[in-house]
């Protein structure tokens, strides 16, 4: 009866202990959407009292509902040049993935292959890219084909390089006892190597997502696009010569949200391929 006694009196604690901890992680997550709002709205409410408080022209800085309203008014305009923007965005991320993980895979396969063509990789990534497209605008015809490969040049580095360490800091041990069992280089590489690497890779499409929409838009700045199917870059650049200030910051707004949607869906993509079985996604469900 004494033991029953001191078991509940040890109980209680414990359960005090886990009622603070769930409400602190509730509180975490209201938190975490609820304080960069917070600090969103205040931004914009500042933004806002300044245009008035100074009598700021808007040719030089719009007031928040200006921006809104050109937005909404040339929302067929921006969101036909959105659209060419993401095509290009889209095209040289899923053209990244293919190019860098394959390349990965047969680094990994020969250190001699991989000590030949990575500095070709690293020189690729360290030369801007403004300083390569004279020479992509005088060997490639096709202006997709032009902003196609300078977004694809930006986006590959870091699939490449994630995957090549992913693959590469596989278990030594898992690696002896796949030796051991006499598994095949494929069934290595399939079995061990590519779910190894998974993290890694996952991690690499993060920064490549953005990088990409990053690229695709520094391509249409140099190449000069113009014309009706261009994309949004083209759009800014014409505002800002003709002193659109409005409409230049509703280009910004968009080019943003299509940024942070990417980098979302990539974040919940990787989450729920790693959710049941890897340490960086199990640690948040606890």
């Amino acid at each position: 009866m004494v033991a029953a006694e001191h078991a509940g009196s040890d109980a209680r604690p414990l359960d005090a202990e886990e009622a603070q901890r769930l409400r602190a992680q509730r509180l975490e997550r209201i938190g975490r959407w609820l304080l960069p709002l917070t600090i969103m709205v205040v931004a914009i409410t500042l933004w806002d009292r300044v245009c008035v408080w100074n009598d700021i022209p808007r040719y030089i800085l719009p007031r928040p509902g200006l921006v809104l309203a050109t937005l909404r008014d040339d929302a067929a305009l921006l969101l036909s040049a959105l659209a060419v923007t993401l095509k290009i965005t889209l095209l040289s991320l899923a053209l990244a993935i293919a190019g860098g993980v394959g390349l990965a895979v047969l680094f990994t396969q020969s250190k001699w292959v991989e000590m030949s063509f990575f500095p070709f990789a690293v020189v690729l990534q360290v030369t801007p890219i403004v300083a390569i497209f004279p020479l992509i605008n005088i060997y490639v015809d096709d202006q997709t084909a032009k902003l196609l490969l300078c977004a694809w040049i930006v986006a590959f580095f870091p699939i490449l390089s994630n995957t090549t360490l992913g693959l590469n800091s596989v278990d030594r041990n898992l690696l002896d006892l796949f030796k051991l069992n006499g598994a095949t280089r494929w069934q290595t590489l399939r079995l061990l190597k590519l779910p190894a690497a998974m993290p890694y890779f996952l991690g690499g499409l993060k920064i490549a997502g953005g990088l990409a929409l990053i690229g695709a838009v520094v391509a249409e700045f140099v190449a000069g696009v113009a014309g009706q199917n261009s994309g949004l870059a083209s759009r800014i650049v014409e505002a800002g010569y003709r002193l659109n200030a409005p409409r230049l910051f509703a280009a910004l707004i968009l080019i943003s949200a299509t940024g942070i949607v990417i980098f979302l869906a990539l974040t919940w993509l990787s989450h729920m391929a790693l959710r049941r079985w890897h340490e960086s996604a199990l640690s948040r469900e606890r």
